[in-house]
Order: structure tokens, then C-alpha cells, then sequence
């Protein structure tokens, strides 16, 4: 039996509000070791949470069909709150492992040059 909508989405901010605060929380941590010339503490996050979907997809992709709760509320919830970088990495694996690296690269190029252009684009409309 697939769980209700209300049970998905339960899952989903359960998930969310444990990983934006583990994210606030290790990206301090890091950069006060860090010092503050380099943001350490992004880039641990960054590629922990990468690690950690990899990990996660790995062990569940023969899971059961009920198994779909942990990834929603440990993958969706836990590293999307965590880190978007998670996401961005898993989609590439994906297509790669898919046998479409041209379209992973190409995916990639486009993520880097689209989150460069907005975020560049929405400081410059605020800030002028």
C-alpha cells in the first residue's frame, strides 16, 4: 500500500527541518575552523551531502517499495535541506550511469552556468 500524500509530505519537512539545521550547524563548525578566506564550511557540506545520496541511493535502490518513505524524508527532506549540491550530483550519476554522459556533462555545465547567471542576475536586479 503507498502511503498517503500527507504521510509523503510529512516525511519530506520532517526531513527538511533536521537537515537545514545540521547545515547551519556543520557549516559553522568548519568555517570557524577554517578561517573565513575560503568558504570551508559550504564545500564540507557540499560534498558530505553528496557522499551521503550516494550512499543512500545505493542502499535502497533494492529496497522494498515501502522504502520510499526513508528516501523521501532522508533524501528529499534531510539532504535537499542539507545541500542542493546532493541533488545536482545524484542527477549527473544518473545520467551517467545511464550510459548518457554527454547529456550528465552537459547537465552539469548548464546547473554551474544557470546557478552562477541567476544568482548574479538577482543580486544585480536587487542591488542595481
Amino acid at each position: 500500500m503507498s502511503p498517503t500524500w500527507w504521510v509523503q509530505l510529512l516525511c519530506v519537512l520532517g526531513g527538511g527541518a533536521v537537515g537545514g539545521v545540521l547545515r547551519h550547524l556543520a557549516t559553522e563548525w568548519i568555517d570557524r575552523r577554517g578561517g573565513g578566506a575560503f568558504p570551508w564550511g559550504t564545500l564540507g557540506v557540499n560534498a558530505s551531502g553528496a557522499f551521503a545520496a550516494g550512499c543512500l541511493l545505493a542502499a535502497l535502490e533494492a529496497a522494498p517499495a515501502h522504502a520510499r518513505l526513508l528516501w523521501l524524508c532522508l533524501g528529499i527532506g534531510l539532504l535537499g535541506s542539507y545541500t542542493t549540491v546532493s541533488a545536482l550530483a545524484l542527477q549527473t550519476l544518473l545520467l551517467a550511469r545511464g550510459g548518457a554522459r554527454a547529456r550528465a556533462a552537459a547537465y552539469l555545465l548548464a546547473s554551474l552556468g544557470a546557478g552562477l547567471a541567476t544568482v548574479a542576475g538577482g543580486y544585480w536586479l536587487v542591488a542595481g
